[in-house]
């Protein structure tokens, strides 16, 4: 089994189109190996060179929502009854409050919530 490390562009292409081909091999073959050792460095070379910040509070919430499958209206003891469209459509920024009550009672993380974000223009 060849694998070489992911340097640059060039490789990191090789990488992605040996994964591709692997994709199905067979469990407790040489290529499913191989597969799992590409995929890691696949994985590191991705972190190193495109490293994924955290999502904007707003994106963070949705998610939220859309995880645990809820429709903003759940978020009315946190945000406020007149509140949620506002804050969700951006023309309201986070108080501090509603950080403290989201990450108390949804367990969001506050270092995502007190981030700076783009407001819709009014």
């Amino acid at each position: 089994m060849e694998v070489r490390p992911i340097r640059n562009e060039a490789d990191y292409q090789y990488a992605l189109q040996e994964i591709d081909r692997l994709l199905h091999a067979s469990s407790g073959t040489a290529d499913e190996d191989r597969l799992e050792v590409l995929i890691t460095l696949v994985d590191a070379y991705e972190e190193a060179t495109e490293p994924i910040g955290p999502p904007d509070p707003i994106e963070a919430i949705l998610f939220y929502l859309e995880n645990q499958q809820l429709p903003p209206e759940a978020l009315e003891p946190y945000l406020g009854r007149d509140q949620v469209t506002v804050v969700l459509e951006r023309r309201v920024p986070l108080s501090l409050e509603m950080i403290r009550n989201l990450r108390e009672g949804l367990g969001i993380p506050a270092d995502i919530l007190i981030q700076r974000y783009e407001l819709e223009a009014a």
